[in-house]
């Protein structure tokens, strides 16, 4: 049953959130919806991300008739680009609506599309002010009809300079209409506009925090979209999960990767809606048992999936809905464990993985591809632990003393004999991977060498830790997948240790929390240079 229903949210509106697979209110959505049904005016302070456009878009819909060929919905967004991200979440939900019409009017696009759509008599207009205010001016909008007013991000579009035009919109609009505000923060402004332009308003928060768990490592990789594929094969070796799950977005990737990694020979397996019960439980039998070590599901049918155990996540797609990524890489680090989420993600997907850091108030760790040469010593290192784990176990063994006494009278060099049975071993293992190449993610506002800059960071470990710098790098990148490349220059005193570290190096240990070395906890911090000799 999708829970929307609890809210009292129409057929139309349930069904076409069925058909995007959301079926929970976020903690905006279940607060403000009620209120704005219930014709209240609302202030939302909830972060980019948090399910605020559903939040106002859904009482929005359910009060619009359409069957008036007049502007009774307006939405005011400080950017283009949350003006047409709006627009298409609000078509989402208004699949199952008749005679709904749309227009969105934004500056840096030529005037003939949006008087197109202006033209259609659309009930909902969603907009930057400066270029509503123009449309208003050349007599293409009128708001005398508007019954529900919202305004997006209002604390953006104070800081844009919007402020006049805000008020000249807000004064066209006639006093007795709804209005529903949402801002990440409630400056003075945001106080004096809603006592000026609202009627008793509503107070909504959703609290600012983390909503990730500290033992989970979230890392992004970034590939072109035609290797990621490629790219999940060499994750898959490198990790070497026990257990793991994959997300897709659709029902035909979870099939589509099904076959692939069976055909790569691993044991893999998927869940979707279009899977008989009978099957779906036989499916997760063989994950919960461990006969298959690969569930690959999209997020309908991962509902209510609760396994201890699963050491990684993988969005093979990134989600649609923040919420969704929390609740996905949730699956992991339960019970005390620790997790790794990982996300694959495209040049294009980069501000996409920004919306998401903003949302969980957390950085997500861009990792470098793993190199063949990566995956082959990750694999050696837990061989060697394999083996140490199976010495101590096979102390009295003697069932091979007889083999053993033979060889070692063939050959008295015994690293000669452990070569041959590990080559036996690896034999099997080895394999080649596709080449993938790697992509140069650009940032806003930032040149290439800005990303290339460097910190320097002290930890408290020194020569009276006995530490020694080699010692160090391979500490970083078994517990933090620091590179030897991340690390420049690296200074050893006796109380404390200065580590020169590229940028994406550096922001990683800012997370990082309650990591030892020895028994020792470690305190990273930023300083202004190498200390004076």
């Amino acid at each position: 049953m999708n829970e929307f229903i609890k809210l009292n949210v129409s057929s139309e509106i349930t069904d076409a959130l069925d058909q995007i697979e959301i079926f929970t209110p976020t903690p905006i959505q279940e607060l403000a919806i009620p209120l704005l049904m219930a014709k209240e005016d609302v202030i939302g302070q909830a972060q980019t991300g948090s399910g605020k456009t559903f939040a106002y878009a859904i009482p929005m819909l359910e009060q619009i008739d359409f069957s008036l060929k007049c502007i009774q919905g307006l939405v005011l967004c400080p950017t283009r680009e949350l003006s047409l991200q709006v627009t298409k979440e609000i078509e989402k939900l208004a699949k199952y609506f008749k005679k709904f019409r749309i227009a969105t009017v934004y500056g840096g696009e030529s005037y003939d599309k949006q008087n197109k759509e202006l033209k259609q008599k659309p009930q909902i207009v969603i907009g930057t002010p400066g270029r509503i205010i123009d449309q208003m001016n050349r007599g293409n909008l009128d708001f005398s009809s508007v019954s529900y007013l919202v305004l997006d991000e209002a604390d953006e579009m104070l800081k844009m300079g919007f402020q006049e035009d805000m008020e000249t919109i807000l004064k066209s609009i006639p006093e007795n209409r709804q209005t529903a505000l949402f801002s990440a923060t409630i400056p003075p402004f945001i106080r004096s506009v809603s006592k000026k332009y609202m009627k008793h308003p509503q107070m909504v928060q959703i609290e600012n925090k983390s909503l990730t768990v500290d033992t989970i490592e979230q890392q992004v990789y970034y590939v072109k979209k035609e290797s990621k594929k490629d790219l999940l094969v060499r994750i898959l070796d490198y990790y070497r999960f026990k257990s793991v799950m994959i997300f897709a977005n659709t029902k035909a990737m979870v099939d589509e990767l099904v076959l692939f990694l069976q055909q790569e020979g691993y044991l893999a397996d998927g869940l979707h809606g279009d899977l008989k019960q009978g099957l779906r439980d036989r499916v997760m039998q063989s994950f919960r048992n461990s006969a298959v070590d690969i569930l690959i599901a999209t997020d309908v049918a991962a509902r209510g999936i609760d396994i201890d155990g699963i050491e990684g996540i993988i969005n093979f797609d990134i989600p649609q809905e923040n919420e969704i990524y929390v609740h996905r890489i949730g699956r992991t680090a339960r019970a005390g464990a620790s997790g790794i989420a990982i996300t694959f993600a495209t040049s294009r997907s980069r501000r996409k993985i920004e919306e998401i850091e903003e949302f969980i108030h957390q950085k997500i760790m861009v990792m470098p591809i793993p190199t063949v040469k990566d995956i082959q010593k990750n694999n050696q290192k837990k061989m060697f632990e394999k083996l140490v784990e199976a010495m101590e176990e096979n102390k009295e063994n003697h069932d091979y003393d007889a083999l053993i006494t033979k060889l070692g009278k063939m050959e008295s060099n015994p690293i000669t004999i452990i070569k041959a049975l590990l080559e036996m071993v690896y034999k099997q293992t080895k394999k080649t991977y596709a080449d993938i190449e790697p992509i140069s993610i650009r940032t806003k506002d930032k040149s290439l060498k800005e990303n290339k800059k460097t910190y320097i960071m002290q930890v408290n470990l020194g020569e009276n830790d006995r530490v020694k710098a080699n010692e160090l790098v391979c500490f970083l990148h078994d517990k933090f997948n620091i590179y030897r490349e991340h690390i420049g220059k690296i200074v050893i005193q006796k109380k404390y240790t200065y580590l020169e570290l590229q940028k994406d190096a550096y922001r990683f240990l800012l997370i990082a929390k309650n990591k030892k070395w020895k028994g020792k906890t470690l305190n990273f911090k930023v300083v202004e240079g190498f200390p004076k000799k």
